[in-house]
């Protein structure tokens, strides 16, 4: 083994450290003729979320209707996460992360209730380890509900909006 192969070796096994310490997901370093690239994927079971506690959040529950704020919904017509679960219309998130309902701060919301879309236009954007997503519609509709706020955590499967 020659010593610059060790040193690349050294500067790997550098820069997987570094890869590992900063909860990233890809390093790529190119210095003239010398170029790597380091990536790691993360196993569905066993990601850790510890580093990030702002991406927890506990599930969120209907108010009962004793306490529901003025202008609500009653609580019997509000339709229950199962309802919304099983209704064709519901978007639900593909990945854990932060939901944006506009592509950048001050900027118009990409869709209000009402907004009519189509299929594959993006709807929000899912911030998922410093990576912007882009939610596009399932189906071609009229939003009728939106259930996250902006800036929101959202969990893998939670209901995003409705389109009816």
């Amino acid at each position: 083994m020659t010593k610059s192969s060790q040193v690349d070796q050294d500067l790997i096994r550098a820069i997987a450290e570094l890869l590992n310490k900063e909860n990233l997901a890809e390093i790529e370093i190119e210095q003239e003729d010398f170029r790597v690239r380091v990536t790691r994927s993360y196993p569905s079971e066993n990601v850790s979320y510890a580093a990030a506690p702002q991406y927890i959040q506990a599930p969120q529950h209907a108010a009962p209707a004793s306490i529901a704020p003025a202008g609500s919904v009653p609580a019997a017509a509000a339709a229950s996460p199962e309802d919304l679960a099983s209704n064709p219309g519901t978007l639900t998130s593909p990945m854990v992360g932060t939901a944006y309902r506009s592509p950048e701060p001050g900027k118009p919301a990409f869709v209000e209730v009402g907004t009519k879309v189509s299929e594959g236009q993006t709807v929000l954007i899912i911030e998922a380890m410093k990576t912007m997503n882009q939610i596009p519609a399932h189906r071609s509709g009229t939003i009728t509900r939106i259930l996250v706020q902006d800036a929101q955590p959202v969990e893998y499967g939670e209901p995003l909006v409705v389109i009816e």
